[in-house]
């Protein structure tokens, strides 16, 4: 059985986006192909631990062991050594990425604090989405009183849309609650 997110690809965005731009062949409609999270923590004081942390929470909140990344170079201004672990990342495809996807829009972008939509201008010209999360304890499976610190992470949506405008019809589609511009109508 597929994810809820993915049968609605598959029922109303596919229909949705043949119909508006005219793809002559199936394959030519965009889909999601990975989505990548992306911390760094860089310049913290005891970064053994904080890497420790940002390792653990990742992986309850994607349910997928994240990966530490290393610093390629020695920085001495920053304390920092090659091969210190800087940041995480996981890369999410397949069943774990629409399942990721549809409690991001679902449960977890609802929540965040002040939210008034996501920025429909964080597209990177080839039709990739990239948001910035302020705090990991939106989504439900981190548990507040156990939280050491508070995680920031890159978010990004990879397509295979060609432009922007493709794939900002596809993640429309699919849910992703996008900001109205400031002189639209409500």
């Amino acid at each position: 059985m597929d994810p809820a997110l993915k049968s609605i690809y598959k029922e109303k965005v596919v229909s949705g986006l043949q119909e508006k731009f005219g793809y002559g062949n199936v394959h030519q409609i965009p889909t999601i192909e990975k989505v990548v999270l992306n911390c760094g923590f860089g310049r913290e004081d005891d970064r053994k631990a904080a890497a420790e942390n940002v390792i653990e929470d990742l992986g309850k909140i994607t349910g997928q062991r994240a990966v530490p990344t290393r610093a390629k170079n020695a920085i001495s201004n920053f304390k920092l050594r090659e091969e210190d672990i800087i940041g995480a990342r996981v890369t999410l495809r397949g069943r774990q990425m629409w399942e990721f996807l549809d409690r991001f829009i679902n449960v977890a972008s609802p929540t965040i604090r002040d939210f008034r939509g996501l920025s429909p201008k964080s597209f990177d010209g080839r039709g990739n989405y990239t948001v910035g999360i302020n705090d990991h304890t939106i989504f439900p499976e981190i548990e507040l009183d156990k939280v050491n610190r508070s995680i920031g992470f890159d978010l990004t949506i990879v397509t295979t849309a060609e432009t922007n405008d493709e794939a900002r019809e596809l993640l429309t589609l699919l849910g992703i609650p996008f900001r109205k511009p400031a002189g639209a109508a409500a």
